[in-house]
């Protein structure tokens, strides 16, 4: 059998454990061993998965997501959600689907200090769902504006899998962040669109309230200081080149911390927010070294070469590679979640999209977005089983038909991102 078919099969199977429920640290890992076992012996494989196991974890810049990881605990430990919602509402709640913008909005700016998609989802269901439906607005209205914004927080910055990406193709995480700011305005900016558009079709699926006065809103704005002294003091010293995104994501924990402890009047938290942060990061870390099981394996089966000879043999343009590539996330993202969808494709693909000459960083941020659309597609989108487990007593037909307009707006988006590249390498661009 040729031995780029080893290679073909044990993605096949690895996709197989996945759909399974296999744990993907532990499908990666599996895949990867007995298929160097089966290759090049025991001895061979073990020296080389040791090897690779070490040299993926190693790397000093790694260190970058247990702190990011540790400040959006600690933000969620400060309620500062729930402060943004109000702050952002107070500007917004006058307008038809107001309070569904107000909720997109404010899962835009808490994703972009917390980094997790689904802890955002999970975090404004308990806050804004309560508020809307108290004012009459549709469940699926609702849910679907929270599920939606909540996946913008793997694409606003500082987001965690934009930096899985970034140390698993070497790009630049400081570039990653820059480049996915534009798009995720963007996506939010398309997400109030699509809100209006389905208070436009049903009225009463988004009643509008009394307008707030100017010194009121000015007011909600300004109990929200401390978000953007954080989200200011992180981002701006990053790009301001005050400090590098290591000691960023420090200087983030610690202001999480503070504003924790300033929230809770105590230190009581910090065990359960360690013990939290911990897992996650724990979690991150194994699927990495199963990752690197994978890639030795897929490495010695040749096929990421074969794939890029097969394309150039196509004659496809760099575009159309890339259209197709983006078909492919986007099916992925139906059936996987979005970080094990990169941990997965990355160590296949990415020697591809360096052979074409596309430019790595916008090719990051096509993928991020793609596997964003597959968070609230139904019927596996992570997103939507989120709110369904904080409400029980939702439909799951109703959230699922709450999010249509959303998935179009994100379909829009991911064009708009494909025929315009500038849309993402323009604030890249401008730092050297």
């Amino acid at each position: 059998m040729p031995i780029e078919l080893w290679g073909a099969g044990g993605f096949v199977v690895l996709i197989l454990l996945i759909l399974a429920r296999v744990p993907v640290a532990v499908a990666m890992a599996s895949v990867g061993v007995v298929g160097g076992i089966l290759l090049s012996g025991v001895k061979k494989t073990g020296l080389i998965f040791s090897a690779a196991a070490l040299e993926s974890v190693f790397p000093y810049t790694l260190s970058v997501v247990p702190l990011f990881i540790l400040m959006g605990v600690f933000v969620t430990h400060a309620d500062l959600s729930r402060k943004l919602y109000d702050g952002i509402h107070a500007l917004l709640c006058h307008k038809p689907g107001g309070l569904a913008q107000a909720t997109i909005g404010a899962c835009a700016m808490f994703g972009a200090i917390c980094g997790s998609s689904l802890a955002t989802a999970a975090t404004m269901t308990r806050v804004a769902l309560p508020q809307m439906r108290a004012r009459g607005y549709a469940d699926s209205l609702a849910t679907g504006a929270i599920a939606a914004g909540g996946t913008l927080g793997i694409l606003i910055p500082p987001s965690i899998i934009l930096m899985i990406y970034g140390v698993l193709t070497g790009t630049s995480i400081g570039k990653l962040f820059l480049a996915g700011l534009i798009p995720g305005l963007l996506g939010t900016a398309l997400y109030m669109l699509a809100a209006r558009y389905a208070v436009w079709r049903d009225p009463q699926a988004g009643p509008p309230e009394a307008r707030k006065s100017w010194c009121e809103r000015g007011l909600a704005l300004l109990r929200i200081w401390d978000v953007f002294l954080l989200f200011g003091l992180v981002l701006g010293g990053i790009y301001g080149g005050w400090f590098s995104t290591i000691e960023a994501a420090a200087v983030g924990a610690f202001g999480g911390l503070i504003a924790a402890v300033a929230r809770q009047k105590s230190l009581r938290f910090l065990p359960k927010a360690l013990d939290e942060a911990a897992r996650t990061t724990g979690m991150i870390f194994i699927i990495i070294v199963g990752t690197a099981a994978f890639n030795a394996f897929i490495e010695r089966t040749h096929l990421p070469n074969t794939i890029i000879g097969f394309v150039a043999d196509t004659g496809l343009s760099p575009l159309m590679v890339l259209i197709l590539l983006m078909g492919i996330y986007l099916v992925l993202g139906f059936i996987m979640d979005g970080l094990s969808v990169i941990f997965v494709t990355i160590p296949i693909v990415f020697p591809l999209v360096q052979s074409l000459g596309i430019d790595p960083v916008l090719f990051g941020i096509l993928v991020v977005t793609a596997t964003e659309i597959g968070l609230i597609t139904p019927p596996v989108g992570m997103n939507l089983f989120v709110i369904k487990g904080i409400a029980p007593e939702l439909n799951i037909r109703t959230v699922w038909k709450g999010v249509v307009p959303f998935i179009a707006a994100d379909v829009i988006r991911l064009a708009l991102l494909i025929a315009f590249p500038i849309l993402t390498l323009l604030l890249p661009g401008a730092v050297r």
